[in-house]
């Protein structure tokens, strides 16, 4: 590691007196001397203190990666139906490794549901879907994901510089090496791949050590994802959807257009949707068609399922963490 790079990793971490210089002689970075770069040096130290020397040195380090531009600019392949959807998550490993992970944190797990109101089954399936109970959890580092999404991706830039900047503090805050930490090549990181935004939002202590990990840590991580899911809105016992039997010739007027919840209860019934759970009249929820094996399925998404979709935003990963959830509760229960 270059000496530049080094004596940031100190001032990041509190350990650099105030009047340390970078080492001169480092070979320029990728985004050494951008002008970019240098807007974004000169608001985090009006704004947030930090020393423009050391975030310098820190940039110097990062690399622009193609790789992570040619990712999110490829046309997005085929829309999966949910008939092809589903068998990604709904696999016997999964299950079977779920079940593991739930027992091996069984502890945790239930003090999250006491604490939170989140099950437990959610919570696994979360970090099931997302890194396969910490198995593939990115291997890009986040610097450098974030650093070429937010100066060399336009489209999508004001986001993720946002999540540079919120990743440049994160580091300072629990004092972690940001030249380590790795994630997705969309700066996603560790077992519930959080941004940092959510990390700094959201991530907690669980484990009470005095420091927030992700990364290394099931518990942190299982107290994080039930943070997130409380702080959103989850309603504890309450149903995540309701299957729907769906007759007539304006079914398809009720479908929702997004993830929000559009219409009634009782408007969907004046369309033709019945739903198999006894719910109130005036609750708004979010009316789904899914393409299943056996055919086209009609669902009710209640205000829990909407906050898995904050999460996600997707209908099918929504649905998939539940039935993921629900297959982890009988799979533990025939063990």
């Amino acid at each position: 590691m270059r000496k530049s790079a080094q004596r940031l990793i100190h001032a990041l971490l509190g350990l650099c007196a105030a009047g340390c210089v970078p080492v001169s002689g480092a070979s320029s970075g990728d985004y050494q001397g951008s002008a970019q770069v240098r807007e974004l040096i000169e608001e985090m130290t009006l704004s947030h203190g930090f020393a423009a020397e050391q975030l310098e040195a820190l940039f110097a380090e990062a690399e622009r990666k193609q790789v992570i531009l040619e990712a999110i600019s490829r046309p997005a392949e085929r829309v999966k139906p949910w008939s092809e959807y589903r068998p990604i998550f709904l696999t016997d490993a999964r299950i079977a490794r779920g079940v593991d992970f739930w027992r091996e944190h069984e502890a945790a797990l239930s003090r999250a549901e006491r604490e939170y109101g989140v099950p437990a089954e959610v919570i696994v399936a979360i970090i099931g879907v997302e890194t396969f109970y910490g198995r593939n959890t990115g291997s890009y580092r986040v610097l450098d994901a974030l650093s070429t999404l937010c100066f060399d991706y336009p489209p999508r830039a004001p986001f993720f510089c946002q999540q540079l900047r919120e990743f440049l503090l994160l580091a300072r805050e629990e004092q972690v090496d940001p030249l380590r930490l790795k994630g997705s090549y969309a700066g996603a990181m560790g077992l519930p791949q959080f941004m940092p935004g959510s990390f700094r939002a959201y991530a907690v202590d669980f484990d009470g050590d005095g420091r927030i990990d992700i990364w290394n840590n099931p518990v942190d991580a299982i107290g994080s994802v039930a943070s997130y899911f409380k702080r959103h809105g989850w309603v504890t016992g309450a149903s995540v959807v309701s299957r729907v039997q769906a007759d007539g010739e304006r079914v398809e007027e009720g479908i929702s257009p997004g993830l929000e919840p559009t219409l009634s209860v009782a408007e969907l019934r004046e369309l033709g949707w019945r739903s198999e759970l006894p719910l109130d009249d005036g609750l708004s929820v979010t009316a789904i068609r899914f393409d299943g094996e056996a055919g086209e399925e009609y669902w009710l998404g209640l205000p829990n399922f909407y906050v898995i979709t904050r999460y996600n935003r997707s209908a099918m990963y929504a649905m998939a963490v539940h039935q993921l959830g629900e297959a982890l509760v009988q799979a533990r229960g025939n063990r």
